[in-house]
């Protein structure tokens, strides 16, 4: 079956799930009103005056300017890479990468859309038939949920397009014989991305908060927080399947063949490039837009849900002040970090990569820190007669902010190139050869687990002694408020947490651009570059300086990940909040004090039976998760392998052929489109039969996956991030490449590739979406079950699922290794026959 064909069965398949689904639920067309936070209404930010006699309203009008000015300096910033010098060799081949790249976007976005319909399929039942909604509020979820989708592919197409200019343009400055060109291109390239955005992010929400109507404002936030979450977790996932294929596929060639790494003569190579940009960037890029838009609803549904209307215009305006004020203080923090580090490393001939990058990140934290104590004393002064609060709260965001700083600096400790515990990885494979190189990467990942959960436990515990002494007349259940604050807190620096993150896929295509451009064998090219650029290129320190930076660039990966899994698993806890409010309803006793009601409050408890039901079956959707995925990867890498075992072609030529590399690019492609699709329908029919199952199971199920999933994410992340490095030290530090140890060491990569970049890093989308479309679904069953239709909502929730566990079994048992002679016979193999 060609490509096409595939697609099109693809797309029938979803799109009949989609219609089946939504005649299914047709029949739920009547039941009773209920508020829920698509019903909230926004304050009038005119009617509270702040600082200078401003009124809320004019002051988020400025954070509009903010973000204006800051997609402005992205965009500076990307016609400033794009007109770097780069030599036409290696500006090939990152416009080869940029276009496999492209065809890769499209076809995501095209099946995006197609599940776009299925979740449409849900709200429209629900707000449309169930709720009986005005049918213009039904057209603005949909449509701010197209809003949330285009966000998170924007942002993914703007990075892939910044990346792919800065690929080669840093391969090119790595020939000027100093490091700092390789430092500061992929940085600049990542503060484009991280600007742009944060900016896109916070303009459109502003946009909601300021000009469209207030009634309308909490469908829209509904809608596009939805969108957002849908558009990152297929880039997400379907990223991270395609990338450690193509990654693995390409790696194994470097044992099996001897060759070097990025080997112009293996076609795995450019879909490893197309793979950095689609797991290391396109996902990363969406997660980031997603994880920063859905943490601003939690807190505004929180704050319209849980705070006395004559509180709610401060609170709001304060923390999109600080949102605000954290972009400028990021931008300040960059531009102060470039005087440090250029004068520090110009002119250099070696430098520690990592180090600019750690002290830009604590330089952000700490600013971001000063301001947000200034402008709360300036904003909530005496926020509801209390003139401690104004501190009070801006320590509990504190605690989050540290978090970007803090948790990195553990990463390190797992992951760096510097570390005890990588260093152990390459002592224990000497010997031991894979076998312990992989039992060793185990134990980092373990450890790292246990630090990173307390570290995460004692910044949430700070924030829960501050919350202490806010009263329960300016909010019910502060603890909550407090952890939101810390989730808000983590991206508060969000465009240089993006950048560091960001600068790992430039440094890592960048070493590729390089090899791939076969620069050295270049007639005269010596000449030819000084004559055009007016240097004398240093073929052998550019090939040292990219190898060490590719280093720093996985540390940084590395220490970017829990950050935003972190924010998805604090954040999540608000959200939540959110539908027991929704659940348990709100009590007003004479004194003002808001409190949830008691009696139904009971059932959140190990005391009823289905909540702790919930709690145990979390843990297993999360399990199952990241066996599916790596199958995905198991299964794709296979047929890639197999493929360029049997094409690749090591004499009489320089470079593979277009089209075997496009073979495999479609490889990767073909199988990260399948899992995908087994994995999100599983996750979308799990999420509807457990809400429909029982609210308070449902409740339990979110909060497990939750945890659960904080755990296995950061172990499954930093056990890759250690087995990476190690094999990056003995390329690097020990110049081991082709020994045995070498071998050993690509062995353990290969195994933590789909750990760090496949399972873990999905999981935190995942989570956000689960609670998120999981607030529709609980809702739509407890509306059914109030209007008496309790067995359909059991018959629905049995119903949801088998389809749950149709596509459970799918994802192995459809997924699997074919026989090799079996699937030639087939024609589902690229093999030619003997």
């Amino acid at each position: 079956m060609n490509p096409t064909s595939r697609m099109d069965a693809l797309r029938a398949s979803v799109t009949g799930t989609a219609v089946r689904v939504l005649g299914l639920l047709a029949v739920l067309a009547s039941g009773t009103a209920r508020a829920s936070e698509a019903d909230l209404v926004l304050p009038d930010f005119t009617q509270v005056s702040f600082v200078g006699g401003l009124n809320g309203r004019a002051l988020l009008m400025a954070g509009i300017a903010v973000s204006i000015f800051g997609l402005g300096f992205g965009f500076m910033q990307y016609t400033a890479l794009r007109n770097l010098p780069v030599h036409k060799s290696m500006l090939e081949i990152s416009e080869l990468i940029y276009e496999t790249c492209k065809t890769y976007l499209i076809t995501q976005g095209k099946f995006i859309l197609i599940l776009e319909v299925l979740i449409g399929a849900v709200m429209v039942v629900y707000f449309g038939f169930l709720r009986h909604m005005e049918f213009i509020k039904v057209v603005a979820i949909l449509v701010f949920s197209l809003i949330g989708i285009a966000g998170s592919y924007g942002v993914a197409w703007f990075g892939i397009r910044v990346n792919t200019f800065a690929n080669s343009r840093t391969a090119f400055a790595s020939l000027r014989g100093k490091p700092y060109p390789t430092y500061a291109i992929p940085l600049q390239a990542g503060m484009s991305i991280g600007m742009v955005l944060i900016s896109t992010e916070l303009l459109l929400m502003l946009i909601i908060l300021l000009f469209v109507p207030a009634d309308f404002a909490g469908p829209c936030f509904i809608g596009f927080a939805i969108g957002e979450s849908l558009g990152a977790s297929v880039l997400r996932i379907a990223g991270g399947i395609f990338t450690k294929i193509a990654d693995i596929g390409s790696d194994l060639m470097k044992i099996v063949f001897k060759i070097k790494e990025d080997d112009a003569r293996n076609p795995g190579v450019i879909a490893d490039c197309t793979g950095d940009n689609a797991g290391d960037s396109v996902g990363p890029s969406a997660d980031g837009f997603e994880t920063y838009g859905v943490t601003g609803v939690a807190l505004i549904t929180f704050i319209l849900l849980a705070v006395p209307p004559q509180y709610q215009v401060q609170l709001l305006v304060w923390i999109f002040m600080m949102r605000i004020v954290m972009v400028l203080a990021s931008l300040g923090s960059y531009g102060l970090n470039g005087i440090i580090q250029g004068g520090k490393y110009k002119n250099a001939d070696h430098m520690n990569f990592e180090h600019p990058l750690t002290f830009l990140v604590w330089l952000t934290s700490i600013v971001s820190v000063a301001l947000t104590f200034l402008v709360s004393y300036l904003l909530i002064p005496n926020l509801a007669d209390d003139g401690s609060l104004w501190w009070k709260m801006s320590a509990i965001i504190t605690c989050g902010t540290l978090a970007g700083a803090i948790i990195p600096e553990a990463i390190k400790v797992f992951t760096s190139t510097e570390s005890r515990h990588v260093r152990e990885v390459v002592t224990a494979s000497r010997e031991g050869g894979a076998s312990l190189n992989v039992i060793s990467g185990l134990v980092a990942g373990n450890f790292s687990a246990y630090w990173m959960g307390i570290i995460i436990a004692a910044l949430m515990g700070g924030a829960y002694f501050f919350s202490l002494d806010i009263p329960n007349t300016l909010m019910i259940a502060p603890a909550v408020f407090a952890f939101g604050l810390v989730a808000f807190g983590f991206l508060g620096m969000g465009p240089v947490t993006i950048a560091v993150d960001s600068y790992g896929p430039v440094t890592d295509n960048a070493q590729s651009v390089y090899e791939l451009s076969l620069i050295e064998n270049v007639p005269n090219v010596k000449a030819e570059v000084q004559k055009d650029f007016g240097f004398t290129p240093d073929f052998e320190k550019g090939k040292e300086y990219l190898e060490e930076n590719d280093g720093a660039g996985n540390t940084f990966k590395a220490t970017a990940k829990p950050v935003l899994i972190g924010t998805a698993v604090v954040g999540a806890t608000t959200m939540i909040f959110s539908i027991i409010v929704i659940l348990v309803g709100i009590t007003v006793g004479p004194d003002g004090f808001r409190s949830l009601n008691a009696a139904n409050a009971a059932n959140l408890s190990l005391l009823h039976a289905p909540f702790l039901l919930g709690l145990v079956t979390g843990g297993a959707v999360i399990y199952w998760f990241s066996g599916a995925s790596m199958q995905a990867v198991s299964t794709g890498a296979y047929r890639a392998v197999e493929f360029i075992k049997a094409n690749i072609k090591l004499e009489g030529v320089e470079k593979a052929s277009v089209e075997d590399s496009k073979r495999v690019v479609e490889i990767c492609t073909q199988y990260a489109q399948k899992g995908m699709l087994n994995i999100f329908l599983g996750v979308f029919f799990s999420t509807l039969a457990f809400a429909f199952l029982e609210p308070y199971f449902f409740v339990g199920y979110l909060i497990s996956i939750a945890i659960f999933g904080l755990y296995q994410a950061v172990f499954m992340a930093n056990a890759g991030g250690a087995w990476d490095n190690a094999k990056k030290l003995v390329e690097t530090e020990l110049k081991a490449k082709g020994t045995d140890l070498h071998a050993a060491t690509v062995v353990g990569d290969t195994v933590g590739d789909p750990f760090k970049d496949t399972s873990s890093v999905a999981l935190n989308p995942v989570i956000k979406f689960t609670t998120l479309f999981g607030l529709l679904a609980v809702e739509l069953a407890v509306e059914l079950a109030a209007s008496g239709q309790r067995t359909l909502t059991t018959v629905l929730a049995g119903a949801f699922f088998v389809a749950s566990m149709v596509f459970v079994y799918r994802s192995f048992y459809g997924m699997r290794i074919e026989t090799p002679m079996a699937a030639i016979a087939e024609g589902k193999t690229g093999v030619k026959p003997a």
